[in-house]
C-alpha cells in the first residue's frame, strides 16, 4: 500500500485573497511611475474602480482556465490569474485617466469660487501636471484683466514639458503677484528633471516682488537651493518665508543666507525637519539678525547642537516683536538654555514658546523658567517636555507657571519632576488659569500623591479639555481617586493605559515613604507661591 502527500489545492483563491489583489493593484495604480508620468495618474477612486473589474476578469480567465484541467492543482491556474492581472494593469496605465477632465473642472471650479485674487491648483489626491495639463489649468492665469496676487501649484507634479508651458504664463503674471506657494510641486520626479523644473520657475519668477513663499516639501537640498538661486536673490521685500522638510544641509542654509539679499522686512521665517546641523543654524541665526521685524520662527528638529543654539539664541535677542518661537527636537544642551535666558527679557510680545527635547537638564530649564517669569506676560503656550527636568528644577517652573495667567497649554511630560515636582506646579495651577485648556504632565515618575495634586489643582478649570498624567507609577488607589475627581468629566481625563503602579524610578526615598508620598505632601501644603499681579 502507497501513502502519498495529499494535494493542496492553489484554486480557487479565498475572498480574503480577492480583495488584498485589489487593494494592491489599486495602490500601484496611485504611485507615480514611468506610465503615469506619460499618460498620467489616476485618482484613488478610479484606480480603485479599474483594479476590481481587472481582478474579476483576471479571476474569469483563470477560474475558466481550471475547469478544463482534469487533474491539476491549481498553479497553473494561479499563474494566469498573475499574468492577466498584470497585463490588464499595464492596460489601465497607457490608457490613462479616464476621469481626467472632471477632475480639472473640480480644481477650475476651486479656483472660480475663489476671491479672484487666488489662484490654486493643490489638489488632493496629488495631480501629476504634463504639458496638456498645464495649458488648461493654467490658461485662466493669462485671461485678460485678472487679478490673481497668489499661486498655489502644492500637492502637484510638475514635469518639465508643464514647466516650460508654465514658464511663459509666470513671466506676464509676476508684476502682480505677492505671494507664491510652490511646496512639494515635483514629486516623484527625478533629480534632472525636478532640478530644471525648479530653475524654469526660478528663472520665470526672477524679479516678483513677493511677500510670501513657500518651497517646503520638496528634497531642495543645496542643489535645489542653488536651482531657487535667481528667484531667490531678487527677493527684497518677503514678509514670510518657508523652507520646511526640504533636506537643507548646512551648504544649503548657508546659500540661503547667500542668496537671499534683505529679510529687514520677514515676519515668518519656518525652518522646520532640516538637516542643518550647528554650521547651518549659524547661517540661519545671520538671517535672523538681520530680521527685527520677525514674530514666528519656526527652527525645530534641524540637528543642531550647542554651538548652533547658542548662535540662533543670541540672534534672536535683536527680535523685539517675536510672538512664536519653536526650537522644539534639537541638541542644544544647558549652554543654548542659559544663552536663551539671557534674550527673553526681550520678548514682551510673546505668546507661544515650544523648548521640548532641547536637552536643558535642570539649569538650562531654571534659567529659561526665570527668565520668562520676569517677561512673555501674554504667554498662552509653554511647552518644556523631555529636558530632563527633575524636581531641583520645579521651584522655578512653579514660579513662571503662576505668573502667567493666560496660559492655555503646559507641557513639561516626559521628564523627572516626580511627585515633588508635581506638587509645586499644583500649587502654582490652583490659583486662576481659567483659560487652561490642556496640561501634559504624562511620564514624569509621578506616584499617587502628585497625580491627585494635579488632578484637584485642575479639575475645576471652566474650560480645560484634557489632563494627561500617563505614562506614570500611580498607584491603583490613586487611579481611582483621579477617575472619581474627574467623574463628572470622564472625557476631559487622559487615558491611564500606560501608567505602571508597579513601576521603579529607583529613588529608595519613595520607598521609605511608602510610595504615595503623602508625608511630602503633607510638607508642601503650607507651601505659597506668590501669583503676579
Amino acid at each position: 500500500m502507497e501513502f502519498g502527500v495529499p494535494s493542496v489545492k492553489l484554486w480557487p483563491p479565498s475572498e480574503h485573497t480577492r480583495l488584498m489583489l485589489v487593494e494592491r493593484m489599486t495602490k500601484n495604480l496611485v504611485t507615480p511611475s514611468i506610465w503615469s508620468r506619460k499618460y498620467g495618474l489616476l485618482s484613488h477612486k478610479e484606480a480603485e474602480e479599474d483594479a476590481k473589474k481587472i481582478e474579476a476578469k483576471a479571476f474569469a480567465a483563470a477560474n475558466q482556465h481550471f475547469e478544463k484541467e482534469t487533474d491539476g492543482d491549481g498553479s497553473s491556474a494561479v499563474q494566469l490569474y498573475v499574468k492577466e492581472s498584470s497585463r490588464l494593469m499595464i492596460e489601465v496605465n497607457k490608457r490613462g485617466p479616464t476621469m481626467k477632465r472632471d477632475g480639472e473642472l473640480d480644481i477650475l471650479d476651486k479656483v472660480k469660487e475663489s476671491d479672484g485674487t487666488v489662484f490654486d491648483i493643490s489638489n488632493d489626491p496629488r495631480k501629476v501636471i504634463d504639458a496638456s495639463d498645464a495649458e488648461r489649468l493654467l490658461k485662466a492665469l493669462t485671461e485678460p484683466g485678472n487679478k490673481y496676487k497668489k499661486i498655489c501649484f502644492s500637492n502637484t507634479s510638475f514635469g518639465r514639458d508643464a514647466a516650460h508651458i508654465a514658464e511663459s504664463t509666470l513671466l506676464s503674471l509676476k508684476d502682480k503677484l505677492t505671494e507664491v506657494d510652490l511646496s512639494d510641486f515635483i514629486a516623484g520626479r527625478d533629480e534632472e528633471e525636478a532640478l530644471e523644473v525648479m530653475n524654469t520657475f526660478s528663472l520665470a519668477l526672477k524679479g516678483a516682488k513677493l511677500r510670501y513663499l513657500n518651497l517646503s516639501n520638496n528634497a531642495l537640498g543645496e542643489k535645489g537651493i542653488r536651482a531657487f538661486e535667481a528667484l531667490l536673490r531678487s527677493q527684497h521685500d518677503l514678509e514670510e518665508l518657508y523652507l520646511m522638510n526640504d533636506g537643507i544641509s548646512a551648504e544649503a542654509a548657508v546659500a540661503v543666507h547667500e542668496f537671499i539679499p534683505s529679510t529687514e522686512k520677514l515676519r515668518v521665517l519656518h525652518f522646520y525637519n532640516n538637516m542643518t546641523g550647528d554650521e547651518g543654524a549659524i547661517a540661519i541665526s545671520r538671517m535672523v539678525k538681520c530680521s527685527p521685524l520677525l514674530e514666528d520662527f519656526r527652527c525645530s528638529s534641524t540637528r543642531v547642537g550647542s554651538e548652533g543654539g547658542v548662535a540662533l539664541a543670541k540672534a534672536l535677542g535683536t527680535c523685539t516683536h517675536l510672538k512664536k518661537l519653536d526650537l522644539v527636537d534639537n541638541m542644544f544642551g544647558v549652554q543654548s538654555g542659559l544663552a536663551l535666558s539671557k534674550v527673553l527679557s526681550a520678548f514682551s510680545n510673546l505668546s507661544e514658546i515650544y523648548l521640548s527635547y532641547l536637552n536643558f537638564e535642570d539649569e538650562g530649564s531654571t534659567a529659561v523658567a526665570n527668565a520668562l517669569k520676569e517677561s512673555a506676560p501674554l504667554l498662552e503656550v509653554l511647552e518644556m517636555a523631555g529636558n530632563e527636568i527633575t524636581a531641583k528644577a520645579a521651584p522655578a517652573l512653579a514660579a513662571c507657571i503662576a505668573s502667567k495667567q493666560l496660559l492655555v497649554k503646559l507641557n513639561f511630560a516626559d521628564n523627572e519632576l516626580k511627585d515633588e515636582g508635581a506638587i509645586l506646579i499644583s500649587k502654582a495651577l490652583e490659583v486662576g488659569h481659567a483659560r487652561l485648556h490642556e496640561i501634559d504632565m504624562s511620564t514624569n515618575l509621578i506616584r499617587r500623591a502628585g497625580a491627585r495634586c494635579l488632578a484637584q489643582a485642575v479639575v475645576s478649570k471652566p474650560r480645560l479639555k484634557l489632563l494627561n498624567i500617563n505614562g506614570n507609577y500611580i498607584s491603583d488607589e490613586g487611579i481611582d481617586e483621579v477617575k472619581d475627581l474627574f467623574k463628572n468629566f470622564p472625557n476631559v481625563l487622559g487615558p491611564l493605559d500606560d501608567n505602571d503602579p508597579e513601576g521603579d524610578d529607583n529613588d529608595n526615598e519613595d520607598d521609605e515613604q511608602g510610595g504615595d508620598n503623602d508625608e511630602l505632601e503633607f510638607k508642601l501644603k503650607g507651601l505659597e507661591i506668590k501669583q503676579e499681579e
